[in-house]
């Protein structure tokens, strides 16, 4: 199934259909403005956008396709069931702070997975007005869950189980239907300020409901007339033209129901008034014109100064007046009804197109340049017109968007600079090699490239002018050296159109190989651990600190002669990775086809250099520290548990599979006085200084229990040690003094998970331990004594919260699922054929120790009484 971005039918077919109705049911159901239907693709791993409603596809192509893996919450919502709902733009940053660098604008969205199992068939999702809670959207969410199930349903019934309901090809692009019909009034008006009187016509009376009778002709009544909002904005650009400074753009209004208007003004020398006379001087003439793209409406706009062209929420152009057509330097009839992209090219630019995606997503107006490029003069062909600035401002709508354009020059706007900066787009993704994009002038945002020309670029990642921050973002979660350069090659060589990656790090003195990808096999064994007296270019971008560009092989080969070349053809950036002033190695960047490389790209990808620098410096530092933490924390820990000949005990540690892989578990058994102490504790946090602690309180509470000192004793001077440390850390810690003759046991429990106690015949609890807060946050807490018996043959499991705890739900459940799991793995060999305690151990941390996201550490300790044999 296939469908094309730009068609505004969808392709045939009963897929189609449903899942057009399902997202634009979707938008109406959650208030939103735009929405759509990713659904899972022949590539294992990829979703694709199928249907995208209400927004227009080429400038959302960086979107179209996603893989499951990554940190966005549509592939959250695929590959862990889930629902995901971001009220706002702080709640997406916090979340997800990739995708909200690639959007950076303020809207909600919801995500919906469409299916259950293993592999469900896509996610529906909804973009929508911000809100301040995601309880405020929890009527939307249910609503688009009903519409989810409903489609699942439906898609079930075509599923022949040969993967029928899939899609490889682009998205279908729609239109919702229109939710308010469009305002169709215009209307004149001046001012006098020498009688301090406003004049306007039939249309505008009409316009703002005011009779003539009833219509004072201030200045002031005017102003509320108009916009009673914005009263103040209205006086002041009145006066500011009268004074000879007109506002630099049209004044974007709202009416008192919040229609929105638009506002110009212009001084006039002299001009003919509404009844037949003007002063000579210091009049202000304007227009208040609510837009719409029916022929009243049209007709009205023709009048005004500036231009005026209306795009409909899929990107096309529905209205378009003369002035525009000028400005935009094509006929009317070949804007309307085609994509302002399709034919306007040169405004397909990176920094314009995210201006839109801006006004699209968000309800705020937006204002920027964009230069025109030059062009041949009709009356002198040979004298082509300089290229030159105009303004833009475009202000969103529930349906469309209405954007006006003048040139920069008319209103005193910055110059443009005397010499122009290369292409925002890269050389080998440029939308039309005739007409390049321009350069942005000061202060324009960046953005992301969509392509608009019949033959699209396969760039599906933003544009270069976005890689820094997207990039910082992606390393700050990157801890290891692979970390980095994984993070490197998914978010760097797509942006520039790359197909190989090397990364050299400097280890006295010489360069060794971190990561390759996409080099021919064996190639780079020849430079492995090259010094820096080699004349490489590798070596040398690091040693001068000066990055390497080299459009092809040739010029690769004429600057390095005899250098070993992996391919005939294609281009080789050589960047220097040095942060702070330290070297740490070079980056190699290999392209198929020869390319140039302009000078803001030069720039990003020098920037983008000392990014990956600082992050492999900060790797570095992060692998010595975890090696000093292991080998900390491999000392601390208990080599060998103490031994009583009624008791058999078991502990298990495994470290956390995220960040330093190491932290402040523990669990220790100690001889006390005639009986054993079982402890187990966690310290909060990972690192050095989490273990250290960890070795602080174990070595505490051996010494207490060495001394025989009673439970709550234990975990009150424990309490007060970690206090007066003060390492900025608290911990939790169960300990229980058990006589193995007896089984009497005496425990005391500070902030620590309930321990679970299975009896001989089977039956399996949940300790109800009353307990004190944790260690090392008030000197005057209290930690009361539970006596409890353990019978012959039963079980007693310490642990801590790493095998319980799981984000996103309640530690009870995973408590009760521990005791479940203790109640079916048995005991020890009280009989023949029984399970050993090592085993039941291995058994329950099985699960965790398969887990690759394991994102804490985990303790576990096991105890059992053992018959008394007979003399």
């Amino acid at each position: 199934m296939t469908g094309s971005a730009g068609d505004t039918h969808p392709p045939p077919g009963r897929l189609a259909e449903l899942l057009i109705d399902a997202s634009i049911q979707a938008i109406d159901t959650a208030g939103g403005h735009a929405g759509g239907i990713y659904l899972r693709s022949g590539t294992p791993g990829l979703l694709r956008l199928a249907v995208l409603a209400g927004l227009p596809g080429p400038l959302f192509r960086p979107w179209w396709r996603l893989h499951v893996d990554r940190p966005f919450p549509v592939a959250d919502a695929y590959r862990l069931g889930v629902q995901v709902v971001l009220p706002n733009a702080t709640e997406t940053m916090r979340r997800y702070p990739q995708f909200a660098a690639g959007l950076p604008f303020p809207f909600g969205s919801l995500y919906v997975p469409v299916g259950t199992g293993a592999e469900p068939f896509g996610v529906l999702t909804v973009l929508r007005p911000s809100v301040g809670d995601a309880a405020d959207l929890l009527i939307a969410r249910d609503g688009m869950t009903r519409l989810a199930q409903e489609l699942e349903s439906a898609l079930r019934g075509l599923d022949d189980g040969a993967d029928a309901v899939v899609w490889d090809g682009d998205p279908v692009c729609v239109r919702p239907a229109a939710t308010r019909p469009p305002v169709e009034r215009l209307g004149r008006f001046a001012w006098d300020p020498a009688a301090e009187e406003v004049t306007v016509d039939e249309g505008l009376h009409l316009l703002l409901g005011v009779p003539p009778d009833d219509f004072p002709g201030s200045a002031e009544a005017f102003a509320h007339a108009v916009a009673p909002s914005d009263t103040h904005l209205v006086l002041a650009a009145l006066r500011g033209t009268a004074a000879g400074h007109p506002p630099t753009l049209p004044l974007y209004l709202r009416a008192a129901n919040g229609a929105l208007r638009l506002m110009d003004l212009w001084s006039a020398d002299e001009a003919a008034d509404l009844s037949g006379s003007w002063a000579a001087r210091g009049i202000v003439k304007g227009i208040v014109l609510d837009p719409g793209p029916a022929a009243v409406a049209e007709a009205a706009a023709d009048l005004l100064p500036d231009g005026v062209f209306c795009l409909d929420r899929a990107g096309l152009v529905v209205y378009v007046n003369p002035r525009a057509a000028q400005l935009l330097r094509r006929p009317r009839n070949e804007l309307l009804g085609r994509t302002l992209w399709q034919t306007v090219p040169w405004i397909g630019r990176p920094d314009v197109e995210d201006q839109l995606r801006g006004a699209l997503l968000a309800p705020d107006s937006v204002h920027f340049h964009v230069r025109r490029p030059p062009e041949a003069d009709p009356a002198t062909p040979a004298q082509p017109f300089e290229g030159d600035w105009l303004s833009v401002s475009v202000h969103p709508a529930e349906d469309r968007l209405t954007c006006t354009v003048r040139p920069a020059s008319r209103v005193g706007d910055t110059d443009p600079p005397d010499t122009d900066p290369t292409d925002a787009v890269p050389a080998d993704l440029a939308l039309d090699d005739e007409t390049p994009a321009g350069p942005a002038p000061p202060g324009a945002a960046p953005g992301l490239l969509a392509p608009g020309s019949p033959h699209p670029s396969p760039l599906t990642a933003p544009a270069p002018v976005y890689r820094p921050i997207i990039l910082a973002i992606a390393l700050t979660e990157a801890v290891t050296a692979r970390q980095v350069s994984a993070v490197v090659m998914r978010e760097l060589l797509p942006a520039f159109g790359g197909r190989r990656l090397a990364i050299y790090l400097l280890q006295e003195r010489h360069l060794f190989l971190a990561w390759e990808s996409g080099f021919p096999k064996g190639f780079l064994a020849a430079f492995e651990g090259v010094g820096l007296d080699a004349r490489l270019p590798g070596v040398e971008t690091l040693t001068t600190g000066r990055p390497l560009f080299f459009d092809s092989m040739e010029q690769l080969s004429a600057a390095y002669p005899g250098i070993a070349l992996d391919a005939k053809e294609g281009a080789r950036a050589f960047l220097p990775l040095i942060a702070s002033g330290r070297p740490v190695g070079s980056c190699i960047l290999g392209f198929d086809r020869p390319r140039s490389f302009s000078t803001e790209e030069r720039t990003v990808l020098t920037a983008l250099a000392g990014l990956i620098a600082h992050a492999m410096e900060k790797a570095r530092r992060y692998e010595t520290e975890a090696a000093l933490a292991r080998g900390l924390q491999q000392a601390l820990l208990p080599r060998r548990l103490s031994a009583h000949p009624l008791v058999e005990t078991a502990g298990r540690y495994l470290p956390g599979t995220q960040g330093m892989d190491v932290g402040g578990d523990w669990y220790d058994v100690v001889g006390s006085g005639d009986g054993l102490a079982l402890v187990i504790g966690d310290v909060q946090g990972h690192g050095v200084q989490a273990a250290a602690t960890m070795g602080q309180l174990r070595s505490a509470v051996r010494a207490f229990a060495l001394s025989d000192r009673p439970p709550d004793e234990v975990m009150s001077g424990t309490n007060h040690l970690l206090i007066d440390l003060d390492p900025g850390l608290f911990a939790s810690c169960c300990y229980v003094r058990l006589d193995p003759a007896t089984g009497v046991a005496r425990a005391a429990r500070a902030g620590h998970p309930q321990p679970l106690l299975r009896r001989p015949d089977g039956r399996t609890h949940v300790l109800d331990l009353p307990g004190g807060v944790v260690l090392g946050v008030d000197p005057r807490a209290r930690y009361p004594v539970t006596e409890l018996t353990m019978e012959p043959g039963a079980l007693l499991a310490l642990y801590t919260d790493g095998l319980v705890e799981r984000p996103g739900d309640d530690i009870d459940d995973g408590i009760g699922a521990l005791r479940v799991a203790l109640a079916k793995a048995g005991g020890p060999a009280v009989r023949p054929g029984g399970r050993s305690l090592a085993g039941v151990a291995d058994r329950l941390t099985a699960t965790a120790r398969h887990a690759a996201d394991r994102p804490d550490d985990i303790a576990l300790l096991l105890a059992t009484r053992r018959t008394a044999r007979r003399a």
